[in-house]
């Protein structure tokens, strides 16, 4: 099974899969409905979590973005996203492989110098992993001023938080799909609006 990429520099070529491994691919709609919400996002660093094959890191690549980092537990898939951007001839310099725990990465991440601009978590349904991801993130400085983190989940996997550092801006729905955004709070903003249960 392959995955197309849906714009920018490589939009209409096909990456590959993981083998062996269990994932739940993003459709091609809920991805092209991301994309729309973020607009631009040339020259901006990303941070991918669960990536799976990589597809939503490989299409902000393709749509201009300036460095992606993955982060799985699996080799599997690390491997795989190796393999997509070697197919696509993208220099090694644009990205990041790393393979940890996406729940106990951020202080890692927080040690070094990149700030994300973008954060995109497409956990396991079913398992709270989402909330606890929104925690960690929320804990550590790893986003940039403008930093913007996307969950994609389960409906019934609530994500209703009261965070310290990020703000709920809203949700999407496509089928039992929720797209949850969340961006970061800037001092002079107001709490927000905090989603309820969903």
């Amino acid at each position: 099974m392959a995955i197309r990429i849906i714009g920018g520099e490589f939009g209409g070529r096909f990456i590959s899969m993981p083998k062996r491994v269990e994932i739940r691919p993003t459709q091609d709609k809920v991805r092209e409905a991301i994309f729309n919400i973020l607009g631009d996002i040339n020259d901006k660093n990303v941070l991918e979590l669960f990536p799976g094959s990589g597809a939503f890191g490989i299409e902000t690549i393709s749509r201009g973005a300036k460095y992606v980092t993955f982060v799985d537990n699996n080799g599997i898939c690390l491997d795989t996203i190796r393999e997509n951007f070697e197919s696509l001839g993208v220099d090694e310099s644009k990205y990041e492989l790393v393979r940890a725990n996406a729940l106990s990465i951020m202080s890692r991440l927080e040690k070094q110098e990149t700030r994300y601009d973008i954060v995109f978590l497409d956990p396991p349904y079913y398992k709270n992993i989402a909330r606890k991801c929104l925690i960690n993130i929320d804990s550590y400085d790893i986003l940039s001023p403008i930093g913007t983190v996307i969950v994609e989940h389960f409906k019934k996997d609530s994500v209703s938080l009261d965070l310290n550092n990020l703000v709920f801006e809203k949700e999407r729905r496509y089928g039992d799909t929720v797209i949850s955004i969340f961006r970061k709070k800037h001092e002079k903003t107001e709490a927000g609006h905090i989603p309820g249960d969903i």
